[in-house]
């Protein structure tokens, strides 16, 4: 990685809200194409992702429906993966979201698209060489009007998401070489974004080191980024790395941060003292803000996957006593604002379908009832022809998805080393 001050290298990431593969670097795509061009008819492709899913399933038809849309709607037919809102930018976040729906629908196809266009064209480099196998998490039109990376840092949220999908993929479609690349990528993860604290633990950093560690005793940590259940995944098949002490950590994390807020909800951003164990907000600022908005949205859905995947009672127990506000929230006003502050306050009139969707997860573990009442009040309402919301509400899209896919729905063969 470029020798960047630590100012720099926080401010160029302030965006995020991200041994070498056998791929070969191509020319950087161009969106010339704004999606897949169908080789089957809507009808017929839907069927097939229709038959990857449990008939049991929750949602089975809309789940099977919005992933073909999505895919033909944003993912471009060389499989760069689109944000609309975001001056059509790309994102490792966004091919790691594509990855692992893919895997989890059962699309090798379009899983196979994704991943080589990320390794293609997200790759890290300094003074023209490749410095890792992580990617760099934004990539886009520069000012002198060409396409490709904007930003080298790397997001780990993105890269924990990539290397899970691709270990899935191995386990469902038979690919070892996609494990090797997951085992090749957590090599590198491990050595860039973990950091020690006392006691022997490591915690995860949400990218370069240096950009997260303001000074030697503290970290700037994002409690959405934290995968518990990837990390017992990563446990099984890397064993030189203690990934199991980031469970241990996470949840450290979880219940020593919420305290900040009087609400007991996650926040986006928090700081650790490693010297005192004490957890704070992190200094004013228009980017970074400790406070519950649209990335803690995902801590409901990371720690759900926990709970019912590994049977986690760290997992529960977190769900019962941090969704306790929003509970008493809905119960009493039928919404749930965007944005909470540290005192409970909503910062904002509007409400965020991702919000009802990630919250829907939890709920229909320790919830059912009121799990139900989002969703049909909340969620399927914004449903219409395969998109959720807005057209062109990328992230809205991801998290809608992710959190109506029941956890119970994915294939147990998945989950564990053959």
């Amino acid at each position: 990685m470029p020798c960047l001050s630590r100012v720099a290298v926080i401010v160029s990431l302030l965006g995020l809200s991200a041994c070498y593969s056998s791929y070969s670097l191509s020319k950087s795509s161009q969106p010339d194409e704004r999606a897949n061009t169908p080789v089957k008819s809507v009808s017929e492709s839907t069927a097939i992702f229709l038959a990857a899913l449990p008939e049991s399933t929750a949602n089975r038809q809309l789940l099977a429906e919005s992933w073909d849309s999505y895919r033909r709607r944003f993912i471009q037919s060389d499989g760069r993966v689109i944000d609309y809102e975001a001056s059509d930018r790309s994102t490792s976040e966004g091919q790691a979201y594509a990855m692992l729906r893919a895997v989890l629908i059962n699309d090798p196809e379009t899983f196979e698209l994704t991943l080589k266009w990320a390794e293609n064209n997200l790759q890290r480099q300094a003074n023209g060489k490749r410095t890792d196998s992580l990617w760099a998490w934004k990539w886009g039109r520069r000012e002198d009007n060409t396409w490709g990376t904007i930003d080298n840092n790397f997001a780990s949220d993105g890269d924990i998401d990539a290397i899970t999908s691709l270990i899935f993929a191995a386990r469902r479609w038979n690919r070892p070489e996609y494990l090797e690349l997951a085992k090749t990528k957590l090599e590198d993860l491990w050595n860039l974004s973990t950091a020690p604290g006392k006691e022997g633990k490591h915690y995860l950093l949400p990218g370069p080191k240096e950009a997260f560690l303001p000074n030697p005793n503290t970290l700037y940590l994002n409690p959405s980024y934290l995968a518990p259940y990837a990390f017992r995944i990563f446990a099984q098949v890397d064993r030189k790395h203690d990934w199991l002490s980031l469970v241990e950590t996470s949840y450290e994390i979880l219940d020593k941060s919420t305290p900040l807020s009087q609400a007991s909800l996650p926040s986006d951003w928090v700081a650790l003292d490693t010297e005192s164990g004490k957890y704070t907000n992190l200094p004013a600022s228009k980017n970074l803000q400790t406070l519950y908005s649209f990335d803690a949205y995902r801590v409901w859905w990371r720690v759900s996957l926990d709970a019912v995947w590994f049977d986690a009672p760290q997992a529960k127990s977190y769900l019962q006593k941090s969704t306790q506000y929003l509970q008493k929230l809905w119960q009493q006003e039928k919404r749930l604002p965007a944005r909470i502050d540290l005192q409970g306050k909503s910062l904002v009139d509007y409400e965020a379908t991702s919000q009802y969707a990630m919250i829907y997860t939890a709920w229909s573990l320790i919830e059912p009832q009121l799990a139900d009442e989002i969703l049909q009040q909340k969620i399927l309402p914004q449903y219409q022809q395969g998109i959720w919301g807005d057209r062109s509400a990328y992230y809205t899209q991801n998290l809608v998805w992710l959190g109506l896919l029941p956890p119970q729905a994915i294939p147990q063969y998945l989950l564990q080393t053959p």
